[in-house]
């Protein structure tokens, strides 16, 4: 049960996730938005191969990461202004944050415990933090970038155009592989979630049985 809670309840993060993107961007001028079916709840309008399913499966079973997946392609030129192109890489993050304060606030006022659907809810809402952390690094391809890029002067930009591909790796092996980063990111992930109310206990009985081949 944990299992299918935790896909499902991914599946529609991801969808609301790349839908409020192309919101605020039919909302700022991109209205092409709308003809590529972006204003739907539909999963395929999101679905990259490699991006949509193959990434974002393999960072939960390494480790429970919640890394959203989809394909939203907005025609920023079309915006009115550079702060309509933050708004559209920062409503993402913002939709996965308000996500987890609602699971939180279900899982603080509900009759919980440790069957049923509870400890995927649990670990979904977890999962939904690490997705608004991860997004908002300041480096290429996440969102924190999308939102900071305009403001960047053309030479800063065109420096990290070769590089653009491969900083995803680059941040997922130093998360991994440093220990005081890896570290430090768990310890922003663990406050934010306490913060909001996500009980970390049942999250992490959640982990356990979404993992059930362990």
């Amino acid at each position: 049960m944990t299992f299918v809670v935790v896909l499902v309840g991914w599946i529609f993060s991801l969808c609301l996730h790349e839908f409020s993107h192309a919101v605020v961007a039919y909302l700022g001028g991109d209205t092409t938005v709308r003809e590529k079916g972006y204003l739907t709840f539909n999963p395929l309008k999101y679905t990259h191969p490699v991006y949509s399913l193959l990434l974002p499966l393999l960072f939960l079973v390494m480790g429970g990461i919640g890394l959203p997946g989809g394909a939203v392609y907005i025609e920023t030129w079309r915006l009115r202004s550079k702060r309509w192109v933050s708004a559209v890489s920062l409503a993402g993050p913002l939709s996965n944050l308000v996500l987890a304060i609602v699971l939180a606030v279900v899982l603080r006022l509900a009759p919980v415990d440790s069957s049923g659907i509870w400890p995927g809810l649990a670990f979904l809402a977890l999962l939904q933090v690490t997705a608004v952390v991860l997004n908002l690094i300041p480096v290429p391809p996440f969102d924190g970038f999308g939102a900071v890029e305009p403001h960047l002067k053309e030479e800063a930009r065109m420096r990290l155009a070769p590089i653009r591909g491969a900083m995803l790796w680059i941040v997922f092996l130093v998360l991994w592989y440093v220990p005081l980063v890896n570290k430090m990111f768990w310890d922003l992930i663990f406050f934010l979630s306490r913060l909001i109310g996500v009980p970390l206990t049942l999250a992490s009985a959640g982990l356990n049985q979404f993992l059930f081949w362990r």
